[in-house]
């Protein structure tokens, strides 16, 4: 297995300083301005949009910026804020000054000092120092504005996604010795405070409609992190023994993303052995022995270059699956390929959803089910969906930018996530791989990952990391 190097984009460092100047390059300044148009053209021509960039790490953590700010212009410099004005069709991008503390433990990033570069990165009009926006800097071009659009949704950070940070935010603000306001909505109110006479608007929906389709740029970062899930996973799989621990499988996957160039994952490792651990969705102790008998089962996946996956897949400890085991995945991957072999743009997933249903009855009339339970399971999944079609995929692994709401379309990246219960046995069962809707079908990033029974009992059968470089 081989991964393509992390090239970093420097420039020679002044005189005056020693680190070099780092700026991603995944996305031009042309994507960013096409981006910026299509806002322009929602808020209209007597609106501004403004963002606020994430603030400084308050130790030692990756710096990262926030996915709705870097979406939007791709700069990392904390407390950096972006301007798009509607009337002018102009973007102006605030860069705090050069902070030399900064630079000794995140590095040189652009700063006010770097305006004429900040540009040719970026694409914005004009690059100017947050010190600007000290006096009536709203109302510098053309008066304040009639309406100003900010997020009133909480930005998401490294292994972050909305609905967590609001539930967060909401325990914050109810906690009796606590009460403070998120930042974005701080922000809101300065905002209504020193503007009263404009009216103050949410940009999420906007803005999620906008992250709904996924450029090309953005699709190839995903299949990149959809791979090194994959991969990692096969490793996983491979180094599982009996005897050994829930974080063993957790490291050996954590080494393929270090290794295939991610710095980050999306999400925390959810790696699972034995029926009251699988049970939990987001179990995250990951410190259980693995046992004979029993399934893991790992949903793991990298942040590479602010961009996630979200795979999941099961197997058996000790290499061979039961009876059981072998009657209730099978079905469950029945129903997973009938449900991929109907997906093309254009028609909805609720025809999806009915056309597989009715198919799915010749499925049920040759299936052996050892118990009226496992047939009770399998309907439901059947008749509800079970999750099949889950959550979009991006910039968080449950991202923002719906594709229900009509027939899908080229760019929309979601999970195929079939989960199958049995109450009264504690019996969860699922796979999970992400796709991205094509012109003519789909791309299932994840296609090369073993799947079939057969073939991960096959897979389990080599030596992993773990037994070529055992711990001492």
């Amino acid at each position: 297995m081989t991964f393509p190097r992390l090239f970093l984009f420097a420039l020679a460092a002044p005189a005056f300083g020693q680190s070099a100047l780092y700026f991603q390059q995944d996305f031009p300044a042309e994507e960013f301005r096409t981006r910026w148009s299509k806002i322009y053209a929602q808020i209209g021509p007597n609106a501004v949009a403004v963002l606020q960039g994430a603030p400084f790490e308050r130790g030692f953590a990756f710096p990262r910026q926030s996915n709705e700010f870097y979406y939007l212009c791709g700069v990392e410099t904390p407390h950096s804020y972006l301007l798009l004005d509607g009337r002018t069709k102009k973007a102006t991008l605030y860069l705090p000054p050069r902070n030399r503390r900064l630079e000794q433990s995140e590095g040189r990033v652009l700063s006010a000092d770097d305006a004429q570069l900040a540009q040719q990165y970026t694409g914005a009009d004009t690059v100017v120092s947050t010190e600007a926006m000290r006096t009536n800097w709203l109302g510098e071009q053309g008066g304040v504005p009639a309406t100003i659009y900010t997020l009133f949704s909480p930005a998401e950070g490294a292994a972050q996604q909305r609905i967590e940070a609001q539930a967060s935010n909401a325990a914050i603000s109810l906690d009796p010795w606590d009460g403070r306001l998120s930042r974005e909505e701080h922000f809101a109110a300065l905002i209504r405070n020193r503007y009263p006479r404009a009216k103050v608007e949410d940009l999420t929906p906007i803005l999620d409609e906008l992250r709904s389709v996924k450029s090309t740029r953005e699709i190839a970062l995903i299949r990149r992190a959809s791979q090194l899930a994959g991969y990692a996973i096969m490793e996983a799989i491979k180094t599982t023994r009996t005897g050994l621990s829930e974080y063993h499988l957790d490291a050996a996957a954590r080494y393929v993303f270090l290794a295939g160039g991610a710095r980050l994952e999306g999400y925390r490792s959810i790696t699972a052995a034995g029926t009251a651990n699988i049970w939990n969705p987001h179990y995250y102790r990951n410190l259980s022995p693995l046992k004979s008998g029993d399934l893991v089962l790992m949903d793991f996946a990298p942040d590479y270059r602010y961009y996630t996956s979200d795979v999941t897949r099961m197997w058996p400890v000790n290499g061979k699956f039961t009876p059981a085991q072998r009657e209730l995945l099978g079905f469950v991957l029945e129903y997973r390929d009938a449900i991929l072999a109907r997906i093309k743009p254009g028609k909805t997933v609720d025809q999806i959803r009915d056309e597989t249903r009715a198919d799915m009855e010749a499925v049920f009339a040759r299936w052996k089910f050892s118990k009226p339970s496992y047939e009770r399971g399998a309907r439901l999944l059947v008749e509800s969906g079970g999750g099949v079609f889950s959550h979009p995929v991006g910039l968080a692994v449950h991202d923002d930018g719906p594709y229900h709401r009509g027939p899908l379309k080229p760019g929309h990246v979601f999970s195929i996530d079939p989960q199958l219960r049995v109450q009264d046995e504690n019996l969860y069962i699922r796979y999970e791989d992400v796709i991205v809707i094509t012109e003519t079908g789909y791309e299932n990033f994840t296609d090369f990952l073993p799947s079939k029974l057969a073939d991960i009992e096959k897979l389990m059968g080599g030596a992993g990391m773990l037994q070529q470089f055992p711990p001492r």
